[in-house]
């Protein structure tokens, strides 16, 4: 009987010394989830990407909605332009499915905040798509002197867009585009042949300069307005009877 009882007993010890680790086991897992679960929660003050657009706009999950951002002081070539296609694949290598900081500087007229973007290890975007040759340092909205450096060494060291001997400016780009909407041969009619070759003024021509982008409620009579050239939509030109009919209202920097 005595060998019995303490068999049994050291059957209990053992069983409750398996329990004992067991339970220690389960702790230790759920801590080691619950720090994995911090170390994976965003840091305050950085957001998913969560969509690219082009080299120089992305969109950010900001309280549960989408944030469209357009990158401070660059200008990326244009997705129908040489290395349109590269700056935006580079921009999605770095950012998509990351969280980033932003350093907002504006908002613009499309309702577009316009910020830098810091990533993950520290860089900033914006310099690194100027430093890489995927982007213009957009001096009519910048004065940012390293953006200035580091467009000057991509330019001598031949990196991305510079490697073509006279790449286009994307804005100059985009002035084309409104000079010669897709669509309206350059010459040929017996309208245009009747309206001076070159118009910059609306009011001369009677035409309207328009961005396509859905937020947009106006219209330009210069299509130099520097409001104008900030658009990042495709562009097209009307009468201004036309555009009025859009509901549209006249730019106040150029109709003045």
């Amino acid at each position: 009987m005595h060998l019995f009882r303490s068999h049994t007993l050291s059957k209990l010890l053992a069983f409750f010394l398996l329990l004992s680790l067991g339970c220690q086991q389960r702790q230790q897992e759920a801590r080691q989830e619950t720090q994995q679960e911090v170390a994976d929660a965003p840091a305050e003050n950085q957001y998913k990407v969560i969509a690219i657009k082009d080299g120089d706009t992305i969109e950010l999950l900001k309280d549960g909605k989408p944030l469209r951002i357009r990158l401070q002081g660059v200008d990326c070539p244009e997705k129908n332009q040489d290395f349109g296609t590269r700056a935006r694949q580079f921009t999605s290598d770095l950012v998509f499915g990351q969280y980033v900081s932003m350093v907002v500087h504006d908002t613009d007229r499309y309702g577009r905040t316009v910020a830098e973007i810091i990533l993950p290890d520290g860089r900033n975007l914006n310099q690194e798509l100027v430093k890489n040759g995927y982007a213009w340092h957009y001096t009519a909205y910048s004065k940012d002197q390293e953006l200035a450096r580091l467009e000057a060494e991509a330019r001598a060291a031949k990196r991305g867009l510079w490697e073509q001997p006279s790449p286009q400016a994307p804005w100059d780009f985009r002035k084309k585009k409104t000079t010669n909407p897709a669509g309206n041969p350059a010459s040929g009619t017996s309208e245009q042949a009747s309206s001076p070759a070159v118009a910059t003024s609306g009011t001369k021509s009677g035409k309207a300069y328009l961005c396509e982008s859905k937020s947009s409620k106006t219209y330009h009579l210069d299509k130099d307005c520097h409001l104008f050239q900030q658009c990042k939509s495709s562009t097209g030109t009307v009468s201004i009877a036309q555009a009025k009919s859009q509901k549209r209202t006249a730019c106040k920097v150029c109709a003045k």
